[in-house]
């Protein structure tokens, strides 16, 4: 059982953020820091997150304790780290931080019950003071929600 797209299977990332290069690249800490690790596969284009969703999550306590199911809103959140991380992880960026502006078109596909494994797959249409991406979350190879989403980035 894969949890890769046949597209991204076979490309192999030009570089990889492990948790304490995320951690350097965007604000977010625990419980709201929702990716493991993010393999750029296009620098400042593509690049492929990893979220690891497991019972301990806080979120699962009440949503919903006895069928428990991720929130759409925290996949998307994840989409959006994932494309964060990316581009805050350069030096071009240093001292910046993304808001969101906005969510078009987001689609739940199918429910997120853990244990699993999300990839979370951003690629930047447009980049500026204001950006668009796209992002798609799978998991167990099918699309589980995507969406497309602008974010402003800022001095911090």
């Amino acid at each position: 059982m894969t949890t890769e797209t046949p597209q991204t299977a076979a490309q192999a990332p030009v570089r990889t953020l492990g948790i304490a290069e995320i951690r350097k690249a965007i604000p977010h800490r625990y419980p709201f820091l929702l990716i493991d690790k993010v393999e750029i596969l296009e620098e400042d284009k593509k690049a492929v997150g990893t979220k690891c969703v497991t019972i301990n999550e806080p979120f699962f306590q009440g949503h919903f304790p006895e069928h428990p199911v991720m929130p759409g809103v925290l996949i998307l959140e994840a989409l959006a780290q994932t494309a964060c991380a990316m581009l805050l992880s350069r030096g071009a960026y240093e001292g910046k931080i993304a808001y969101f502006m906005g969510i078009d078109g987001a689609k739940f596909r199918s429910p997120v019950f853990p244990p699993g494994v999300l990839k979370l797959h951003v690629e930047i249409l447009r980049m500026g003071r204001a950006g668009k991406f796209r992002g798609q979350a799978y998991l167990d190879g099918k699309v589980a929600a995507e969406a497309e989403m602008t974010f402003a980035v800022v001095d911090k």
